[in-house]
């Protein structure tokens, strides 16, 4: 937030408090900072109706909680020199998630991974310079794990970030 220090990163997940329930204030709060997480404390304590020091301490408890994970940009991958983007689906060794997930994390343009259930095990969301980037970071980097048992790539052709409803 300009001109005021936030509270430092979430604890780590073993570490965390348990959830407290959000109330309607909690929520308006979320949504503004999901629009736009460089508003300043005062225009979130102006637009949920608290004042700056009830809406500060109200964020830094969701951030505390990990309720907030922290605070980020949206990217347009394209304009951003990373033209191509694929959902990577993988079929994984029975009890090597925790290892698949630390390998998955170190590829270049690694953006979302999920353990997922159904006909495969994992899902992947990568952004890559171009498809022979794309072609290299699967069969070189991906298919090499043992711990990988079959890949699925799916080209994406167009996609639309969804608003946070208001």
């Amino acid at each position: 937030m300009p001109g005021e220090q936030m509270a430092p990163e979430a604890p780590e997940e073993g570490s965390r408090p348990p959830a407290r329930p959000l109330d309607p204030v909690d929520r308006s709060i979320l949504r503004m900072l999901q629009l736009d997480g460089r508003a300043s404390i005062r225009s979130v304590a102006e637009r949920v109706h608290v004042s700056r020091a009830n809406a500060y301490a109200r964020i830094n408890r969701l951030v505390e909680d990990g309720v907030i994970r922290g605070f980020t940009a949206r990217v347009d991958h394209e304009r951003a020199g990373q033209g191509a983007s694929a959902y990577i689906t993988l079929k994984i060794v029975q009890n090597s998630w925790r290892a698949v997930r630390e390998k998955l994390q170190a590829l270049p343009g690694a953006a979302h991974i999920a353990l997922v259930s159904g006909d495969f095990d994992v899902l992947l969301l990568v952004h890559t310079a171009d498809n022979r980037a794309l072609r290299e970071l699967v069969l070189t980097r991906i298919q090499a794990m043992p711990e990988v048992l079959s890949t699925r790539t799916l080209l994406v052709f167009e996609e639309t970030d969804l608003e946070p409803e208001p």
